[in-house]
């Protein structure tokens, strides 16, 4: 009996390089919100959750600094993040 499943091929299409940089965009936008949340949640933190929302921190600022770096690499500006962060937030509405 031959198998009835099968991988069906699909062609793997390439992201132009604004899309590249909307996604590193959209990455450093939610790293952010991420680093921030991580804050706020420190300074509320029973002693039990001190530690963890260090670790928290940490990693989120690392992330948020890769980020940044790669973003910096391929000219990236503070403006440009902050103008396709508006437009992100207009598409996410109409869409």
């Amino acid at each position: 009996m031959q198998n009835e499943y099968y991988v069906r091929e699909q062609e793997i299409v390439e992201k132009t390089e604004m899309e590249k940089e909307k996604e590193l965009v959209r990455a450093i936008i939610t790293a952010r919100e991420e680093l921030k949340a991580a804050n706020r949640n420190f300074e509320y933190a029973g002693e039990d959750l001190v530690d963890y929302y260090i670790y928290q921190i940490k990693a989120n600022q690392a992330k948020l600094n890769y980020l940044i770096k790669m973003a910096k690499a391929k000219g990236i500006e503070v403006d440009m993040i902050m103008d396709i962060k508006f437009s992100l937030w207009d598409e996410e509405e109409a869409g």
